[in-house]
């Protein structure tokens, strides 16, 4: 039996498999195990006492809550959280030092649909006509009208990938001039100009929500982007109206090619859910190197849930050289703290149920994880929940933990490419960007074969280097941004809904 012990310092090691009492640890001299203990989860190195403290990855994930001899199981039950760590004593490491021996891509471009900069900095991954809606309203008349064209007309123009529809919950019914309605909105705003979906600007209105076409497109509310169903003479108009503006912006994405883009042109959201104990081990510090590998080489990389990295706020801080982006990384954070308390919880409301039963037992252990995604490297930006980067290089994202709103809201802030890291396994899919699944460990992989993309469980098993693992990574997200490679996903048409991020009122 073997256990992974992450630094000297730690008094805990992680089962890499299920262990019975008696199991004796092969890596670890006179190391018994005092009870069964699951998969993944923590098996304490020493003596451990009442109130002392427990560390992983060297850091505290909590005090004991009774005495633990060694060889004994920690797990969710055993620890009291310590304190999270204070935003005002953050403060911005302009000495800050970049490693310098992250390996170097393969191919410093990617065959990828230009943009006009207007519309957007960054090339598409994919070549997408999106219809964009403004309210709930109109979602049955859209996925009607979506069905006749995919069938009727789609087939036309071979060069477009698909045609979908940014349907989602907002727009009426909703406190439209409440103090965070701009979340929903800039968020759905951003969405227009997503590099995937090529210029062209498509929106179904019914004509009387509080979120009005003004309000959304802007400057490009025009005759020729916008189609109102109250104006429109029945069912079939209104699926007429819409299917005729449809076939005038396939003509045009039609007419894309895929093309050498420099890496600068490629925008990589990052994601982990069912996270394990095995995420800061294998999955997420995989990708975190395959991350710094593309970020080295020009690309922007953005990574997110505020919730899940909270209690890692100082190691996010040593990372940023700026004093503004560090003040508005810690606004951020507060904006959050203060909108769970507001709803009578706090971080304890994290980790879940599955977390813990991957062997995750404070929300300390599964923000430690969480971070390992972003790799090492100098973190660039801050961005409110669906802003647009600014700036090239890592990028905090600031959205909420939850998969459905963090992967909505990186794809509102112009993500073209998802990695999603997960050790209890989850299906999660988006229609407007490939999602690429990496697992953490060899179970998950052979149960979900066709599901999980990349398996990096030899990390755990057969010593496969974080270095080489990462390698592979940066190189299947590549050919997957080059469209030479579908991840199961895509394959599979398994998309999720839209869930933006409204922390505003219903009225």
């Amino acid at each position: 039996m073997k256990v992974i012990q992450l630094t000297p310092q730690d008094n805990v090691a992680v089962l890499v498999e299920p262990g019975k009492k008696g199991d004796t640890v092969d890596n670890i001299p006179n190391l018994t195990l005092r009870e069964d203990i699951p998969q993944s989860h923590k098996i304490t190195l020493e003596d451990v006492k009442k109130g002392e403290p427990i560390r992983r990855y060297g850091v505290v994930l909590g005090y004991a809550l009774k005495d633990f001899p060694k060889g004994s199981w920690i797990n969710e039950t055993s620890l009291k959280l310590p304190k999270s760590p204070a935003l005002e004593a953050l403060h911005a490491n302009p000495d800050f030092k970049e490693p310098d021996n992250i390996r170097p891509v393969k191919q410093n471009y990617f065959m990828g649909y230009a943009n006009d900069p207007e519309f957007s900095p960054y090339a598409g991954t994919r070549n997408i006509l999106a219809i964009h809606t403004t309210v709930q309203c109109v979602i049955g008349i859209v996925n009607a009208a979506i069905a006749y064209i995919k069938q009727n007309i789609l087939p036309k123009y071979p060069h477009v990938d698909d045609v979908i529809a940014i349907n989602h919950q907002y727009g009426c019914g909703v406190a439209i001039n409440a103090e965070n309605a701009a979340i929903p909105i800039n968020a759905l705003r951003s969405l227009l100009h997503h590099p995937n979906f090529g210029g062209q600007i498509m929106c179904v209105s019914l004509g009387c929500e509080k979120l009005t076409p003004q309000m959304l497109l802007q400057d490009e509310c025009k005759p020729e982007n916008l189609v109102i169903l109250q104006a429109q003479h029945g069912f079939k108009g209104m699926l007429h109206a819409i299917i005729e503006m449809a076939e005038t912006k396939l003509k045009k994405l039609d007419e894309r090619r895929r093309t050498k883009q420099p890496l600068s042109k490629l925008l990589i959201g990052l994601q982990c859910g069912g996270s394990d104990a095995f995420s800061g081990v294998s999955g997420n510090t995989s990708v975190g190197y395959a991350a710094d590998m593309l970020v080295k080489a020009g690309a922007t990389v953005m990574f997110s849930e505020v919730s899940e990295v909270r209690d890692g706020v100082q190691f996010i801080a040593n990372r940023i050289t700026s004093p503004a982006t560090c003040e508005k990384f810690k606004q951020q954070v507060g904006w959050y703290d203060k909108y769970l308390a507001a709803g009578g919880v706090d971080r304890s409301a994290n980790p879940s149920p599955g977390n813990k039963k991957g062997g995750l037992s404070t929300i300390v252990e599964k923000s430690m994880g969480s971070i390992a995604k972003s790799g090492s490297l100098e973190i660039k930006e801050v961005l409110t929940p669906g802003e647009r980067p600014h700036k090239h290089g890592m990028i905090f994202a600031a959205t909420p933990a939850s998969d459905l709103v963090c992967g909505t809201m990186q794809m509102c802030s112009g993500a073209t490419l998802q990695v999603f890291v997960t050790g209890r396994g989850t299906p999660y899919g988006l229609a407007a960007l490939p999602v690429l699944k990496v697992c953490t460990r060899n179970e998950l992989k052979q149960r979900w074969n066709d599901v999980i993309d990349i398996n990096t469980g030899s990390v755990l098993t057969d010593d496969t280097s974080i270095e080489d693992m990462g390698e592979s990574v940066c190189n299947t997200i590549l050919r997957v941004a080059d469209g030479d490679q579908q991840p199961f996903t895509e394959q599979y048409g398994i998309y999720n809904d839209i869930c933006l991020f409204n922390p505003t009122p219903n009225t």
